[in-house]
Parts: C-alpha cells; structure tokens; sequence
C-alpha cells in the first residue's frame, strides 16, 4: 500500500533515511519485560516535494504510544523555564485575566498551564496519558484525559467556551490525525483568539545531524513552510514566528483565524516573511538539501564508535546520561549497547528501576555516576547540555567527563 503525505496526500515522496526496525523509543522495560520479544517497527523518513513535509512512512497506534507515557515535563528546567516565558509573554500582550480561557493541547503534568492558574487566569488542558493527566489535576490543572481532535474541540467549546489562547507544544509532530488536530484548534479558538505551536525545526535537525530525534512518536518534521501549508488547509493564518534554542532548535509559531479580525502586527508579518525568504534559500521544497542526511548520519558513526572504542582500551568506564526517545534512537541505530555502556543515569524518577528498550541498559539516578566512580558519560539529551552540565558539577569536578555527540561530537 502507497503512503501519501500527512498534510497534503501527495503520494510521490523522496526517501531520506531509514533507520531499519526500531523497537517504541519510549517503552521502558521492567525487569520482568527484559525476557519477552520486543515489538519493532519501520522506521523510514521521506520527503514531501509538494508541501515540503518531513515525514515518517509508519504510525503507531496513539494508544499504544500515549495512553501510558513516561516523559513529564517537569523533570526539566530549561522545559520549565521556556513556560514562565512564554506564560508571562502572553499574559501580557494578549492582557488575560479570569474571564479568559488559556487551553493546551497534549499539556502533559501541567508545567505549561501552572504559571496560568497562579495568576488567577482559568486553564484547560488535554492530556491522553492517563498516569500524566492524574499528575496535573493534582497541582490544580483543570485537564480532559482525551486526544484533542475536532469533535472533541467542539464538546470542550460548548462545555467551557472559546479559548482565548491554544498552546500545543511539541505536539503536532506527533499526531497520527493532524487535519483532526489542527481542525480542532480552529474550532475552539476564539475569532481574535490566537494558537501557538512549538516544535522542532527541520532545518536544525538536517543541519545539525539531530537524527536522534527521529522516533515513532515524531510524525513530521516541520518547517515554516509546511506549518503554513498545512494550517492554511483549515482556516489559520500565520501571523507570528519565533526561532528557539530549546530541544536543539525549534520554531514557534503564531495563528489566527482567518475569519477573525487578526492582530497582525507589522513586526510579525517580517518575521514570517523573512524566515519563508530564508527557507527558500536553503532550499526547503528542494530534494537536494535532504538527501545528504543520511550520509552526514553516518560520518557520525564512525567517528562515535571510533571514540568509544578508544576510551574501552583504555580500560576507562562509560555510562550514559538520559533514558531518553533521543537515546534510544541512537543507541539502537548505532549499535552500542551493554557490551559499551554500563548503565543509564536520568532524573526522572519515573524511569528509575526500568531498562532501555532494545538495549537493557539498566535507568539509574544520577548519584550513581559518582558512586560507581564513572570516567566518561555519553550524554543522550544532548539538548539539555547546558542544564545537565551544571548539574553534574561535582562529577565533573572529581575528573569524571561528558562526551556530547550532537551537533557535533566532543568531550567537556
């Protein structure tokens, strides 16, 4: 069976790379899961040269990916740090008080939501994991246990009105309905309403070799260019966009209906026309720019695997920080695995006690890197370098050594 685009069913798509069977990249193991076959799926990325779209050709039923979800938000600063600021952003320019309504779509533990609440302004969020949304009601985020699509925008629209502002953060990547979605946001949008979208950018992942990011979960990998397209399919007007630094680069985006009255601001409209002059510079609805993904992917693989090998001789000890959907992807992709690594440290005490899909690796807290003296770490979430780094002051201090492989590989 042929696949078609996500967003405009074009059916003659440009493979870019394919990354073989790859087991669920956030389905972490109990040790009583480490016997049973894992379950492994295609995990192939192509091109659309009539919408632009990155996109993978598989889709794993949501059910399966989110209903039970191990990521919480939370667990990081700089994830938290982007909320206040876009919180405090928003509050201001759009002047939200408690006759508004602030919605995200997929709104995980309330990270978003709760620099909301505290300033008194009324907040709905959408949450499908079920052992996630019970994390957010907890601290006082109104939240609906549903994937958010259009027949459930329009109950939540008649159940709680229009929402002055729609947050989807890292979301719209994931969705295997995503006319659905973003029909959605239109729906329950208030006329002068406005939908803020974050999510990777392409151009920082192709630039910056972030094939790691590549997972079941990820669907599509946008550009300015295909947010346009496909939003401009159900009645949304870009007006806004901002490049972010967060998650090894990313786009946020800003929408209006178009039946509105839209608060375009000049400033604005020379974002988005300067950011789509500068995409088809680089070539964002040209081949040529994606298809050499594959060969700057596997440069990085050499050079890792010649870095580690070395470090192994040398009899020094590896571990691996982050039990992330990012780690998972590379090890697995690359090959590296218990005959390497030791073990997994991660903050998340959600994933502490469990092991690796496809790998093993046991998921440890953090301490344990200086308990068991660990000379070097390969550090997996990359994108929060910064972060981790200053939190792993002291390990570093006695010696210990972290190797970041993306954007580009090195040892700090």
């Amino acid at each position: 069976m042929m696949f078609a685009c996500r967003s405009c069913g074009e059916e003659n798509l440009l493979p870019v790379l394919s990354l073989g069977q790859m087991p669920l990249a956030n389905a972490l193991l109990t040790p009583d899961q480490l016997a049973v076959p894992e379950e492994s799926f295609p995990l192939d990325l192509v091109f659309c040269p009539a919408c632009t779209l990155l996109q993978i050709t598989e889709t794993v039923s949501p059910d399966k990916l989110f209903r039970e979800y191990l990521y919480v938000s939370s667990f990081s600063d700089t994830v938290l740090q982007n909320a206040r600021e876009i919180a405090a952003k928003l509050i201001a320019i759009r002047a939200l008080d408690q006759n508004s309504l602030v919605v995200e779509v997929a709104s995980n533990d309330g990270y978003l939501l709760k620099n909301y609440t505290a300033h008194g302004i009324p907040v709905l969020g959408i949450e499908p994991a079920r052992n996630i949304a019970t994390i957010a009601e907890k601290i006082g985020v109104r939240t609906v246990n549903e994937f958010f699509e259009a027949g459930i925008a329009d109950q939540l629209r008649t159940q709680y009105g229009p929402a002055d502002v729609i947050h989807a953060n890292n979301v719209v990547a994931h969705v295997a309905d995503l006319h659905g979605v973003v029909q959605g946001i239109f729906n329950l949008l208030k006329p002068d309403g406005v939908a803020v979208i974050e999510n990777h950018y392409v151009k920082d992942l192709i630039d910056g070799v972030e094939f790691d990011s590549i997972y079941h979960e990820h669907l599509c990998y946008y550009s300015l260019t295909s947010f346009r397209n496909l939003f401009a399919l159900h009645g949304l007007t870009l007006v806004d966009v901002e490049r972010l630094p967060v998650h090894g680069g990313s786009l946020r985006v800003y929408f209006q209906r178009q039946d509105g009255p839209l608060s375009l601001q000049a400033s604005g409209k020379q974002r988005v026309n300067e950011l789509l002059q500068f995409e088809a510079r680089w070539g964002v609805d040209k081949p040529g720019f994606y298809l050499h993904f594959g060969e700057k992917v596997e440069r990085l693989r050499v050079e890792l695997l010649a870095l580690l090998n070395r470090i192994k001789a040398e009899g020094k000890s590896i571990a691996v920080y982050g039990a992330s959907a990012k780690s998972a992807t590379l090890m697995n992709f690359y090959g590296i695995g218990s005959e390497m690594l030791d073990f997994v440290a991660d903050r998340s005490t959600f994933k502490q006690g469990k092991f690796t899909p496809g790998t093993h690796l046991p998921i440890l807290p953090p301490l344990t890197l200086l308990d068991r003296h660990t000379d070097y770490v390969l550090l997996l979430t990359w994108n929060f370098a910064e972060e981790i780094l200053a939190q792993q002051a002291e390990f570093r201090r006695r010696g210990g050594k972290f190797i970041i492989p993306i954007p580009a590989l090195k040892i700090t």
